[in-house]
């Protein structure tokens, strides 16, 4: 398999502007409390990977791949039965492989849902398309979505080339098939099947859960006999700042402007837990500090809102969803950063992790 080389996929070369912080003053930040009530308890308990498991046993690695915005984290996300990949109708969502662990009764599958695979036009598009190259290097089988509700073009038929060479078998999955006529489906599943040589195709709702059980089992059927890679009892092995900050990002795309997704970046700065108190037998609070970086002062106006009332929205979204993950009470610190041009300064994709 061949994928083109950055140089080949830029339209020129990237221009590494200053790195321009800009602090935040007091309307910059936002204190997000927890809404009272009883406390969730934390359970963190870990099964341990079974030596006894059965000779027929299987596990392997899954990619799956596609466009920007094509459904791939819904997917996942459906795959595993839980949410453990952010989604949003703005492409470029996802910024660096999520790895998912589907657990079945005698296989388990770890899903990396990889990046939308672009033509890059910042670093952190040649290294979001890297990650695809990664993703793709060592797995076991491929799922390839195409959505139903749009027709195949010229970024779909660039992937399909560029994985008619791969070794591992590739699942071509119209994904979106709820949003779609059943005459459309069927004339979607026959332009898939004439863009090239698939191992299976089939059509999937991820939304509603039609066929996810059965592209499971095709996907099961093709790993090959292994004990399992993962305990048996985990859903991903995400770190747990990445998934905050990624459930805060998730919160803040939400009805914002076209050009600022690609503009926004978020880290968990600090998590400090609280002092128990006296006969408190649930866990103690959380305050958790998080920066979320824009490129702009223009797109920092539009985070915080007139007031601070959109980030507060931002916060009151975020935390449901931070304490649904944690299974504990938070209280959020949102501080909104410049960072001029960030997408372009490697020192800064450093500090964020790309």
């Amino acid at each position: 398999m061949r994928f083109p080389s950055d140089d080949e996929l830029m339209d020129g070369p990237n221009a590494f502007d200053d790195f321009d912080d800009v602090e935040a003053t007091e309307s910059d930040e936002l204190e997000v409390d927890a809404d009272a009530g009883s406390a969730l308890e934390n359970d963190e308990t870990t099964g341990l990977i079974d030596a006894n498991y059965d000779e027929n046993f299987r596990a392997g690695f899954v990619a799956i791949v596609g466009r920007p915005n094509v459904g791939k984290s819904t997917l996942t996300n459906a795959l595993v039965g839980e949410k453990i990949a952010i989604t949003s109708n703005r492409p470029e969502t996802t910024r660096h492989a999520v790895r998912g662990v589907v657990q079945g009764d005698d296989y388990q599958l770890v899903l990396v849902d990889t990046p939308g695979y672009h033509r890059p036009r910042t670093l952190l598009g040649e290294r979001l398309n890297d990650e695809v190259r990664d993703s793709l290097a060592n797995v076991d089988a491929i799922v390839f979505c195409l959505p139903a509700d749009q027709k195949v073009g010229p970024g779909d038929d660039f992937i399909a080339r560029q994985l008619r060479g791969v070794k591992a078998p590739v699942i071509a999955v119209a994904t979106k098939m709820d949003a779609a006529s059943r005459e459309r489906v069927v004339k979607h599943l026959i332009s898939i099947e004439q863009l090239g040589d698939w191992d299976a195709i089939i059509p999937v709702s991820a939304v509603k859960g039609q066929q996810v059980d059965a592209l499971k089992e095709l996907l099961a059927e093709r790993m090959p006999l292994s004990p399992p890679l993962y305990p048996r009892d985990m859903a991903t092995d995400e770190s747990r700042d990445v998934m905050i900050a990624e459930l805060i990002r998730e919160a803040a795309l939400e009805g914002v402007r076209e050009e600022l997704p690609h503009s926004l970046a978020v880290q968990v700065e600090e998590i400090i837990e609280r002092k128990k108190k006296p006969n408190q037998k649930y866990p103690p609070m959380l305050d958790i500090h998080v920066n979320l970086y824009v490129e702009r002062d223009s797109q920092k106006a539009i985070i915080i809102g007139r007031g601070g009332s959109r980030l507060k929205h931002v916060g009151m979204r975020a935390r449901r969803e931070v304490e649904a993950y944690l299974g504990r009470r938070v209280y959020l610190h949102l501080h909104v950063r410049t960072a001029k041009d960030w997408q372009r300064d490697p020192k800064m994709l450093g500090k964020l992790g790309f």
